[in-house]
């Protein structure tokens, strides 16, 4: 039996008025996800608990079949894993953001929590000469993809309050910065980045291209190295996890899964999203199990950009599951699984904990006449407890 996972990250989203009151999802084509709602087992899943932040590290932590009560320690530490970072038991791994922060009427507020989609090339000259200016006395900082690295502090401390830059795009930073023990040395850190940033020479020449500056550092994210049974372990299957952005590699490496870098994959709306699916279908040749993950939806939703949304979720379902479904025949048996881990609604521009529609195929019961919302509510199948649904997905 062959498995695979396909995750439309944040797709779900709630009504919308200028859709006449549909979801991106309903508004969208997707002929093979609807074709697999009619076809296969339709419903909702709830894959994070109320108690924690609604992101991608503890809704796929869910979705790959941890139950974030045991095993969630922060977003850090997996993509400290994901860019070969070995962190000790004592070091505090922190998500540090390139960003931009614009100000009007004295208030300084955040522009964009991706710099304006800085390349990674530029980015990795910034984040080590940030290194280079703020690093030292158990400070090191370490390049990632974008607008998304990392920061290891040596004996950090428990217990900080932070702020993901992509909840507050457009409102005023005062409230949301840093709070807590050692609360004072992020914040610090942070204005010294804006002050070091300010001539940095890639900002300099962005400006001059008509792109936003990456003109500070945002820290956020924080955590210690988890210990999580890799999935050989628990269910005795080999497995492979393909996506371009770091936190899912490093999920994927604590899970014991092999990670395949696909060319062209960018996080963003002009990912290769033919080409993981293509990646994924050889991998499926010699793995019992593959999870493909798309970013593109979810940064559409971050960005309030309803037509590229809608774009997203219509590539994602003719290039990525239009194309695994072709290449599964070649496959006596297989299951598949498809579904986003959490909603990121363009109105709010920020994820929510809201449960989100799944569909598995093949399977024989709940069918729905569309993958919508609507339609998985309606359906009556409701996976309270999202760690638990891969138990559905892998009964033989």
């Amino acid at each position: 039996m062959k498995y695979i996972i396909l995750i439309g990250d944040g797709m779900s989203d709630d009504p919308i008025k200028e859709l006449g009151g549909r979801t991106p999802l309903q508004a969208a084509k997707t002929p093979n996800m609807d074709m697999l709602a009619q076809k296969g087992s339709i419903g909702l899943v709830k894959n994070v608990p109320d108690e924690y932040p609604p992101g991608s590290d503890v809704a796929i932590l869910s979705v790959l079949g941890y139950d974030p009560a045991k095993y969630y320690t922060g977003r850090s530490p997996l993509e400290a894993a994901s860019i070969g970072v070995k962190l000790a038991p004592d070091d505090l791994a922190v998500r540090c953001n390139l960003v931009t922060l614009g100000q009007k009427d004295g208030k300084v507020y955040m522009d964009d929590f991706s710099a304006d989609h800085i390349t990674t090339d530029e980015a990795k000259e910034i984040i080590r000469d940030v290194d280079k200016e703020l690093g030292g006395n158990g400070f090191r900082f370490y390049p990632g993809v974008s607008y998304r690295h990392l920061m290891v502090w040596s004996g950090g401390p428990d217990n900080l309050e932070t702020t993901p830059p992509h909840d507050i795009t457009g409102k005023e930073i005062k409230d949301y910065l840093p709070k807590g023990k050692g609360s004072d040395k992020f914040i610090q850190m942070m204005n010294a980045s804006q002050m070091f940033l300010k001539g940095h020479p890639v900002n300099i020449k962005r400006q001059e291209n008509g792109h936003k500056p990456a003109n500070s550092i945002w820290l956020w994210g924080q955590g210690r190295a988890p210990k999580l049974p890799t999935l050989k372990q628990r269910f005795g299957i080999e497995g492979s996890i393909i996506s371009a952005v770091d936190l899912l590699k490093g999920l994927g490496i604590y899970a014991g899964l092999k990670v395949v870098n696909v060319p062209g994959a960018t996080g963003y709306l002009d990912t290769n999203y033919r080409g993981k699916a293509e990646y994924a279908l050889k991998e499926m040749e010699t793995r019992d199990f593959v999870c493909v993950h798309v970013e593109a939806p979810d940064e559409a939703g971050h960005n309030g950009d309803l037509k590229g949304k809608i774009k997203a979720i219509e590539d994602f379902d003719k290039e990525v599951v239009g194309r695994a479904l072709d290449g599964l025949s070649q496959f006596k048996d297989y299951r598949m699984l498809v579904l986003p881990d959490h909603p990121t609604p363009i109105a709010k521009k920020t994820h929510t904990r809201d449960p989100v529609p799944f569909v598995m195929y093949p399977c024989n019961d709940s069918h729905g006449k569309a993958f919508t919302e609507a339609e998985a509510k309606a359906s009556g199948l409701f996976v309270e407890q999202g760690y638990k649904l891969i138990e559905r997905l892998l009964k033989k």
